[in-house]
């Protein structure tokens, strides 16, 4: 006898009967019951499981057919085919938060010859292009020492203008034959700019705050070492204050210099693609520094290198945390901005903007 857990057994005939429509044939069970027709495995799961098939000769009126094929059969509907697996389960919202990717690496397709490669073209173009834009001036008669404030102001902001348009598309010209590539790489994305785990303004506002700080404490270091302060005869900041305060069109001018083009040109060649490219033979954290080290060098400023490394410490992490360009760009943006228009205020107040570079 079968175990009471077991599916009630049934002796059924097969035979072939027409299921469905007149046109359709397909083989049925047949019982006192007429049960669901045997599905084929193109449209539907089989309910019914076959235990024994074997060729026997009925008794006459015992089920109602002269003969057939016996089988003995269960009826389980629960036995059903395994459908597809179903899919994985959600990731845990709050274990995903804790995922901070800052120190993560980026999947970079290229490999060193592209990276040197690119660094020399971006030097080479910009070294060019100021170069090709001084013959243009003189082709047309444009005279420095003759020029006005505005003027100069003007030519500047237009040679800053090629410079980044260039070196940019330079980059963009190398690196795009390796697309497509992983999303996060040359990332500029104003979206959920206030996300706790990768908003661009919400850590280029901690960058920010991290970066004064530092700075601050970068200077005092340096200035206890030497026992004064360094001259800087030579820094970007003394060679602008001609034109720091001297007219709205200026101001406006530089404010587009460093305030603009230069944060996009800089942190697209320096983080965008060079701590970037680092990665692949570096940790994120190596990669922030040895970039940083490039960055204060680049400026050819000696009296501002530990404040340079600094500043470029904090926008390597914080690109890290965001993976967006955006971060390092507002970083970037809101500093330079921010001294330019603190000058320009001190100097229509009728300070010494020099000797107050001095002594800072």
């Amino acid at each position: 006898m079968d175990s009471p857990s077991a599916p009630s057994s049934i002796l059924l005939s097969l035979r072939g009967s027409p299921c469905g429509s007149s046109s359709t044939r397909s083989i049925c069970l047949l019982s006192k019951q007429r049960l669901q027709p045997l599905p084929s495995s193109r449209t539907g799961r089989p309910l019914v499981v076959v235990d024994k098939l074997s060729p026997r000769r009925l008794e006459a009126g015992s089920l109602g057919w002269k003969g057939g094929l016996a089988c003995r059969c269960s009826y389980d509907p629960g036995n059903e085919l395994p459908g597809p697996p179903a899919p994985p389960p959600p990731p845990d919202e709050g274990q995903a938060v804790d995922e901070w990717p800052v120190l993560g690496r980026w999947d970079v397709p290229w490999e060193w010859p592209t990276v040197s490669l690119t660094m020399v073209a971006c030097a080479v173009s910009s070294l060019v292009t100021g170069k090709i834009g001084q013959l243009v001036l003189e082709y047309v008669g444009y005279q420095a020492g003759d020029a006005s404030i505005d003027e100069k102001a003007g030519v500047l902001f237009l040679e800053q203008f090629n410079v980044t348009a260039v070196t940019i598309g330079v980059i963009f010209g190398i690196t795009n034959t390796f697309r497509p590539f992983s999303d996060d790489i040359f990332r500029y994305d104003f979206k959920e700019p206030f996300k706790l785990q990768n908003g661009w303004l919400l850590w280029a506002g901690i960058g920010l705050f991290f970066a004064l700080i530092s700075i601050a404490l970068a200077g005092a270091v340096m200035t206890a070492l030497n026992g004064e302060t360094t001259q800087r005869e030579t820094d970007s900041l003394v060679l602008l204050l001609p034109l720091i305060g001297s007219s709205n069109i200026s101001t406006a001018c530089l404010l587009g210099i460093t305030g603009v083009l230069a944060p996009i040109l800089e942190e697209t060649v320096f983080r965008g693609f060079l701590m970037v490219s680092l990665t692949m033979w570096f940790s994120t954290p190596v990669s922030v520094l040895i970039t940083a080290v490039v960055f204060a060098f680049a400026h050819l400023t000696p009296g501002e290198l530990p404040q340079l490394f600094v500043l470029g410490v904090a926008l390597g992490f914080s690109y890290s945390q965001t993976r967006n360009l955006l971060t390092p760009i507002t970083i970037h943006a809101v500093w330079n901005s921010g001294v330019i228009l603190l000058l320009t205020f001190l100097q229509l107040q009728g300070f010494d903007i020099k000797e107050l570079l001095q002594a800072s």
